[in-house]
């Protein structure tokens, strides 16, 4: 094999207003061609500062030193257009969130095509765009010829990641460094993108560097694992033998933190059968207008459940199937069609806001992205007296600081937090002051979208067991939803899956995923990467095979 890259003794410094502070720490790693070297660790362990130093994408603040070879070349050091001469050509990145490394106001075939001006300026135009179709249909978008002159958002999520795989592989690089890939996307959609990186090893020859928290995709993908933890790689080793035998306590305690089928952490509830329903839905219908031209979009489509006191609820489906179109009906935001859903005793179907507005006291809601759920501009503090100000339980936030102490220490988040901004917090404490404020009315019902699915592993176990201790502690019911069936079948009482809209399928844990009777729940079910090289490899059989027989 090929040495594609050599890092040695690597050392990455940020100045910053408080000192300076060292991100990386005497690294050293290499990859070859052809082979897939993961990189995992924590929010904060250096494993994206690591990979980005490569191909120079650090920010001015950053000093670096030691020695990084791409191709036998010399990379610290090089600047403009030296610089931007590797880029794409030698090294290309696959960035973990596509609708912003994409830009909206551009075709997706001029910018797969973007590469191709910058380093093939003598490429004509009618080359360019064959080349872009090409890319395009060999990472599998569908009619390429004609999608080539769609905008990005006119792309689903895994479209999207698609295209921007489709963007890094246009010039040939041989070596692909993909960070956090399949961040957000729903099982079935991670599996077929890891399915598309193994191509581009196998067909291209690439060498790719994964930079990811999910020790299941880990398992799926990756040849060698590189761990690292606060700056330093504190163990390197083959992925079967990282797996079986892990040596460094942060690794074992990385692994043991993967949530599994099966594991769950509370007891499950029973259900008062003489309690009103907090939730009931029969044949609920919610649909949007189309666009000019186009009918309307049928997002939910004649679904019925219900969710008893206490009790939580786990909605799972892929993007796109209506599950969180169902918590937004449940909070009130988002208005039903058709059917029935009453929640709390009142029903939503043409109710009118007026009437709707003192039920919202009784339901908190955590969102799936506490950094843009939150106002920038407040203190967390103020954030999460905003619900108390808001149904007159506080006059103003001074008046409510004592009660957001006490949610703030509710949710293991020292009170002097308060004073801070939401950027100064790091992913897994924005979350915790999220459910903070979405309890600070001591709700009925806590609707969660996707509370936990861009945490990395640890910080997404500290969360799981804090929202376990909170719900015996509040008692409310809950709607969770949802992509990740280990982390829905760790909390859940029951289950629903969602497909297209219609709910195909629910019952308890052990017969849902224990047993489960829909092909899409199958499917649902082998997508789902586990952190077991080999368990992993007959649960990717076990797909193909569904797959075929569709």
């Amino acid at each position: 094999m090929t040495r594609v890259v050599e890092i040695s003794d690597l050392d990455v410094t940020f100045v910053t207003d408080g000192g300076d502070v060292v991100a990386v720490d005497k690294v050293s790693l290499s990859v070859d061609s052809g082979e897939v070297l993961a990189i995992v660790g924590e929010s904060g362990s250096g494993k994206s500062v690591t990979a980005k130093s490569i191909i120079g994408l650090l920010p001015e603040t950053a000093t670096t030193r030691g020695a990084i070879l791409l191709n036998d070349r010399e990379v610290v050091g090089l600047t403009g257009e030296r610089l931007r001469s590797i880029r794409g050509t030698d090294a290309a990145m696959v960035f973990q969130e596509p609708s912003l490394a994409l830009n909206p106001v551009y075709t997706v075939g001029w910018q797969i095509a973007e590469g191709l001006r910058a380093h093939k300026g003598g490429l004509s135009k009618k080359d360019a765009r064959e080349k872009a179709i090409d890319m395009l249909r060999r990472v599998g978008i569908p009619e390429p010829e004609k999608r080539i002159d769609y905008y990005p958002h006119q792309f689903s999520g895994g479209q999207k990641q698609r295209v921007v795989i489709a963007m890094a592989l246009v010039l040939e690089p041989e070596l692909i460094i993909a960070d956090e890939p399949t961040t957000a996307l729903d099982v079935t959609v991670q599996a077929e993108i890891l399915d598309l990186l193994r191509r581009c090893r196998d067909e291209f020859g690439a060498a790719i560097i994964l930079i990811t928290h999910n020790m299941g995709i880990v398992a799926d993908l990756a040849d060698r694992v590189a761990v690292m933890y606060h700056g330093k790689l504190v163990e390197e080793a083959p992925v079967g033998k990282l797996f079986t035998a892990a040596e460094h306590p942060y690794t074992q305690k990385l692994l043991a933190a993967v949530p599994r089928v099966g594991a769950r952490t509370r007891e499950r509830t029973v259900p008062d059968a003489a309690a009103p329903a907090v939730v009931v839905a029969k044949d609920l219908v919610i649909e949007y207008p189309g666009r000019i031209g186009q009918g309307k979009f049928r997002a939910v489509d004649g679904v019925s459940f219900s969710i008893a006191p206490g009790e939580v609820l786990g909605l799972v489906g892929e993007s796109g199937s209506g599950k969180t179109t169902i918590g937004r009906a449940i909070g009130g935001l988002t208005k039903i069609t058709g059917g029935s859903l009453q929640v709390l005793g009142h029903e939503m179907l043409g109710i009118r806001e007026r009437r709707f507005r003192p039920v919202r006291s009784d339901i908190g809601f955590v969102f799936q992205d506490p950094g843009s759920s939150f106002n920038p501009l407040l203190t967390i503090a103020q954030c999460v007296a905003e619900p108390l100000i808001v149904h007159g339980r506080a006059r103003d936030a001074r008046s409510a600081r004592s009660r957001v102490d006490e949610l703030l220490e509710a949710v293991q988040l020292p009170k002097a937090y308060g004073d801070r901004f939401p950027h100064e917090l790091s992913g897994g404490q924005r979350q915790r002051a999220s459910l903070a404020r979405s309890l600070a009315l001591e709700p009925t019902l806590l609707i969660a979208d996707e509370p936990t699915s861009a945490l990395d592993v640890s910080v997404q176990a500290r969360v799981l067991e804090l929202f376990v201790e909170l719900q015996k502690q509040f008692g409310f019911a809950a709607l969770f939803i949802s992509h990740d069936l280990a982390v829905v079948d760790m909390l859940s009482d029951r289950i629903a899956v969602m497909y297209h809209g219609r709910l195909v399928e629910e019952g308890t844990g052990d017969q849902v995923l224990g047993a489960p009777q829909h092909p899409y729940t199958q499917r649902l079910l082998a997508s789902l990467p586990v952190p077991d090289p080999a368990e992993q490899a007959e649960r990717r059989a076990q797909l193909n095979a569904l797959k075929a027989a569709e």
